[in-house]
């Protein structure tokens, strides 16, 4: 019977370079800035890694949907690299293949990596989901979009909850203050710039009831993670972070395809966070986790990630955030380093920097914007849309 990867691995070493508009660098150089930060971190030499796995997303830095880009880049020693590719969750699922490659016996030391160059593919955000979904399921989802599915989302959470449209607007407006404030303290993150409430609201709006400061911007960017055996792991560092889950799950299409679902939630997210949970020997996640960082690709999705994760009660995480339980002084800080909404979100890299601020949290080496005694950290990845994604859910701790 299956025990799971609990404490079997831990991570040694982590690297990120700022997420931004990098203009004047390559994918590579991004890569290897990242790389050169975990292996100097985990006081390894490139020659002790065994086997790694690459994340990326879109096309600008691919060649043949391939791991050359790593491999040639990094100029690793012909050993096995493998690309993985699973929407927005890519980064996590490059962390798993190394975690499950160590936790299997294979491996003793493996490489994570992920990169993106998004501001070189033309688009002003993320290019069309064509290129996601294949051309012929614009037949099928002609005027599919990122925002008008979330804004659908919220659009139906405050109908279901007898929120009136004022009350919903200012409770996505918290979650995206709360962000820019931690990430105004982030000196890697893309935008650095506290607001208020009034700023939220009088923005612009994108899909209604979304405005521009509940939409996340995309970025260029790379994370890497060192992984080894949990037995090794002191050999390297005195305050290694051992993981104790790591869970991936895909929408079977349910969603779509009964009327169960009411769009109030992410399925995909709640099934996946139970078999997290489970793994880590979590029995009540708003007691025992320490804090999170949640897939805000949009205000709402952050307000509904919260109740997904059994934190919040279903229909109370209005409560919650106007109580400050996921501020950074909170119960359980949510985002401490500004969340893809601030720190920015290179799709390939994304799962990879969240854990890095899980990492980093845990050793107490987090700068201005630690947390007092962390213990356990989640990180919440959401690829696609609420009717159909890819969820990853990754526990660790010390």
């Amino acid at each position: 019977m299956s025990t799971g990867i609990k404490d079997k691995v831990a991570i040694i070493g982590m690297g990120c370079t700022k997420f931004g508009e990098h203009w004047d660098k390559g994918s590579e150089d991004l890569t290897v800035e990242a790389f050169i930060e975990a292996i100097t971190d985990a006081g390894i030499e490139k020659a002790d890694i065994q086997a790694a796995w690459f994340s990326s997303c879109y096309e600008e830095i691919n060649v043949g949907k391939s791991a050359l880009p790593l491999s040639r880049t990094l100029k690793l020693p012909f050993i096995p690299v493998t690309r993985v590719e699973n929407l927005c969750a890519s980064g996590s699922e490059a962390l798993r293949g190394a975690v499950y490659g160590v936790a299997s016996g294979a491996y003793d030391i493996a490489l994570a990596l992920g990169a993106e160059k998004l501001k070189d593919t033309g688009y002003g955000g993320l290019p069309e989901f064509s290129t996601i979904l294949g051309t012929k399921n614009r037949v099928i989802f002609p005027s599919l979009s990122a925002p008008g599915s979330f804004a659908m989302m919220a659009n139906r959470y405050f109908s279901k909850y007898n929120l009136s449209m004022e009350e919903g607007k200012r409770a996505l407006a918290k979650i995206s203050v709360n962000s820019h404030k931690n990430g105004a303290k982030n000196p890697r993150a893309h935008l650095r710039k506290a607001i208020t409430e009034e700023d939220v609201l009088r923005a612009p709006i994108i899909a209604s009831p979304l405005g521009l400061y509940d939409c996340c911007g995309v970025s260029d960017g790379a994370a890497a993670a060192i992984v080894c055996r949990a037995d090794m792991a002191n050999n390297f560092r005195k305050d290694p972070v051992f993981v104790k889950a790591l869970q991936i799950g895909v929408s079977s299409g349910e969603e779509l395809g009964y009327t169960t679902w009411d769009g109030t939630y992410v399925e995909t997210t709640t099934r996946t966070a139970s078999r997290a949970y489970e793994e880590a020997g979590i029995k009540t996640p708003r007691e025992e986790l320490s804090m999170i960082e949640v897939h805000d690709c949009f205000s709402i999705t952050e307000l509904v990630t919260y109740e997904d994760l059994r934190i919040s009660e279903r229909g109370k995480a209005k409560n919650d955030i106007e109580e400050g339980f996921f501020s950074r002084a909170g119960k359980i800080p949510s985002q401490p380093d500004g969340g893809l909404k601030c720190f920015g979100h290179p799709i390939g890299a994304s799962g990879l920097r969240m854990m890095y601020e899980i990492y980093k949290q845990l050793q107490g080496k987090a700068g201005e914007r630690q947390i007092k005694n962390p213990a356990l950290g989640l990180t919440h990845n959401l690829g696609g849309l609420p009717q159909m994604n890819v969820v990853s859910i990754a526990i660790a701790g010390i």
